[in-house]
């Protein structure tokens, strides 16, 4: 291992993010079976991923990609029950 690595865990975020935003954007697809929580806590947990790694200028586009698709995984089940 060279000295100076930049492997970290923080180096996980964009990727964790991407795949927390998919799987919050896919349950939001079955919500009427699965129910609004798995989509609400996939998306919160990709939208909390992809700021931190946003902040640490980590994997941009992952985590921009993370964002977006975990904020649609959050906001989708609130404006489904505030309707």
């Amino acid at each position: 291992m060279a000295t100076g690595s930049a492997d970290s865990p923080a180096t996980l975020y964009g990727p964790v993010s991407l795949v927390l935003g998919t799987a919050a954007s896919v349950t939001v697809v079955f919500a009427g079976l699965l129910g609004i929580a798995f989509s609400l806590l996939f998306g919160s947990l990709a939208v909390t991923f992809a700021l931190l790694g946003l902040g640490q200028k980590l994997n941009r586009v992952q985590c921009g990609i993370g964002l977006a698709t975990g904020s649609l995984g959050v906001l989708h089940p609130v404006l489904l029950v505030s309707a």
